[in-house]
């Protein structure tokens, strides 16, 4: 659900509670239910109880929590690097760096991620703090909402966000591009008086999302996870129907301590004829097959449509890289547009932070927000010697840095690279490497150079 407000209009009182409203009711009847599937509070436990001579088993496996993790560890497991262009100055990467380090941001980054394979979306807050620092912090959508306008652009006008106190009284802020304001909400909004300027050069505040529908990553499938707890549930209970099944005996008359005989020592005696006797339990029919392959199906079709690879797939670890590859496919999609949708983010909160006053002092400028880079690396296990044999085949055919791009053991190119030029620079220079490796420089050969391999003879 977006919240829009035409762009000549105001936020008046009656506007702002109408999105309170909408807020709420988005709240208690998506939101919850998608926080509930994370934290193991499904349907199942909450269906009308059984007769009590009926086995009413609860089962729940928690699908939407293991598609999250796994998902958000693949996307965000290694934390999102960040360069800047080779004409940048030092100023820059340093600024980042220490901004990135006092809020704690690959942790931020991560719960960021995570709270959007939930929801669908999440939100990310800037302010200035009592130390006179930037701040970061990250926000559900429990806790906030945008209004943007009603342009193609869609751009943000207000930021929204909400508290509860312990009085059940609603309280929250509204910042808009200048300043933030406060207000309680008793019957009607009351605002306070006082008013901050905030410092950014737009709205606090940006939106992340999932994707362009902002859908969580399990939502497609929370009628499948639904169906399969119920079906295992189920087979729970044939389980104890099997366990506790009545015994029938036809032929003869038993008292209720031969009864009670039977059952505490499972001893049957009986005079009776034996041919007219039968002793037996009842069986109810046996479904085991067809619920089976309605629980195999079922989980198939939960990591078919959420399209997280399950890798707790025996064959999954057997796999050669290429298999690999096409088993992780899906997930692969689905973090190249995720990527996409944090770079966005990540855009506008570097635009944002280095147009408050408090950036331009640390010698960053407004627009140098467009010479950083972002780097996601997918957290997959790697094949080292196959990466190197890759490498290596490359050698001539591509560039150093393609070349170097194809090992996972490298995290930034770049950097890579400047070492490479560095030890090269200091071989040329010291005289035990250019004894050993490049010849002592006045035409001997070094010490592993021998006639006839590259060197002159003398």
């Amino acid at each position: 659900m977006l919240f829009r407000l035409p762009s000549e209009e105001e936020l008046t009182d009656k506007k702002l509670n109408e999105f309170i409203a909408k807020h709420d009711a988005e709240c208690a009847f998506r939101f919850k239910r998608l926080k509930d599937a994370y934290e193991t509070d499904y349907q199942i436990f909450h269906q009308k109880p059984k007769p009590n001579y009926k086995p009413d088993n609860r089962i729940a496996v928690n699908f939407a929590k293991y598609t999250v993790d796994t998902f958000n560890g693949f996307f965000i497991g290694n934390p999102i690097k960040i360069s800047v262009d080779d004409d940048a100055t030092d100023n820059i990467k340093k600024y980042v760096e220490l901004l990135d380090q006092y809020n704690d941001q690959d942790d931020n980054n991560a719960e960021l991620s995570k709270i959007c394979c939930i929801y669908g979306k999440g939100y990310e807050m800037y302010y200035v703090d009592e130390l006179g620092n930037i701040g970061i912090t990250y926000l559900t959508p429990f806790d906030a909402f945008m209004i943007y306008d009603d342009s193609v652009l869609c751009r943000e006008r207000y930021f929204v966000r909400l508290y509860i106190d312990s009085n059940d009284v609603l309280h929250g802020s509204v910042s808009d591009a200048e300043k933030v304001r406060w207000f309680t909400q008793k019957g009607k909004l009351i605002w306070e008086e006082e008013e901050k300027i905030h410092g950014f050069d737009g709205v606090p505040a940006t939106e992340y999302v999932e994707n362009k529908e902002r859908t969580c990553i399990f939502e497609p499938a929370m009628s499948m996870i639904d169906a399969y707890n119920k079906a295992i549930s189920e087979k729970a209970n044939d389980v104890d129907y099997f366990a506790d099944a009545y015994m029938k005996i036809l032929g003869a008359t038993l008292d209720d301590d031969d009864v009670e005989h039977i059952r505490d020592n499972r001893i049957i005696n009986f005079d009776e004829d034996a041919d007219r006797l039968i002793v037996e339990f009842l069986q109810k029919p046996d479904g085991d097959t067809t619920q089976e392959h309605l629980i195999d199906r079922l989980e198939k079709l939960i990591f078919q449509i959420s399209m997280v690879a399950n890798i707790s797939d025996e064959n999954f670890g057997t796999s050669s890289g290429i298999a690999m590859k096409y088993k992780l496919q899906g997930m692969s999609n689905l973090a190249k547009t995720k990527e996409r949708k944090f770079t966005s983010g990540m855009n506008r909160r570097y635009k944002l932070i280095f147009s408050n006053p408090i950036s331009e002092v640390s010698g960053v400028k407004e627009d140098d927000w467009v010479k950083l880079h972002y780097h996601f690396t997918p957290n997959i296990p790697s094949n080292v010697l196959e990466e190197s044999q890759i490498a290596g085949n490359l050698e001539g055919i591509v560039s150093q840095e393609t070349q170097l791009g194809v090992l996972s053991v490298v995290d930034n190119v770049q950097n890579e690279m400047k070492k490479i030029e560095n030890e090269q620079e200091k071989a040329k220079t010291d005289p035990v490497m250019m004894q050993m490796f490049g010849g002592a420089g006045d035409g001997k050969p070094g010490v592993l150079e021998e006639p006839g391999n590259g060197s002159k003879e003398t």
